[in-house]
């Protein structure tokens, strides 16, 4: 397996349990609704395993995610979304935020970038 194919899978893996996550799904919980070992999950999230296409099809199903969401960025030209990511548990803790928190994160999301930009603007004067 090429640099590639191992970036690649750990992409999808990341996705996998990101969507797990979401789900509030335990790697035991899914493996049992998939009829697999909570091991080969962890190794799909890992990247270190690549399921069949029916095992992709079936984690699909059980996790109510489009096949887009796992492939999208390994068809178009744009870069893998979560390799940019560096801490993957605020996002999996961000996913399961409701509508109204997630709002807030926004908003104090935006306030903090306009007080580095002023920060910045200061110390280039």
């Amino acid at each position: 397996m090429n640099n590639q194919e191992k970036v690649l899978r750990r992409n999808i893996g990341k996705k996998i349990k990101l969507a797990r996550s979401k789900a509030e799904y335990t790697q035991e919980q899914l493996a049992e609704k998939l009829s697999l070992s909570p091991r080969y999950i962890s190794q799909l999230e890992r990247g270190i395993a690549f399921g069949s296409a029916t095992t992709i099809i079936n984690v699909c199903k059980a996790l109510n995610i489009n096949s887009d969401f796992l492939f999208s960025d390994l068809i178009s030209d744009t870069p893998p979304i979560l390799d940019n990511i560096t801490d993957d548990k605020f996002l999996e803790n961000y996913l399961k935020l409701d509508d109204y928190n997630k709002n807030i994160i926004a908003m104090l999301t935006n306030d903090l970038i306009k007080m580095q930009n002023r920060n910045e603007n200061k110390k280039n004067a």
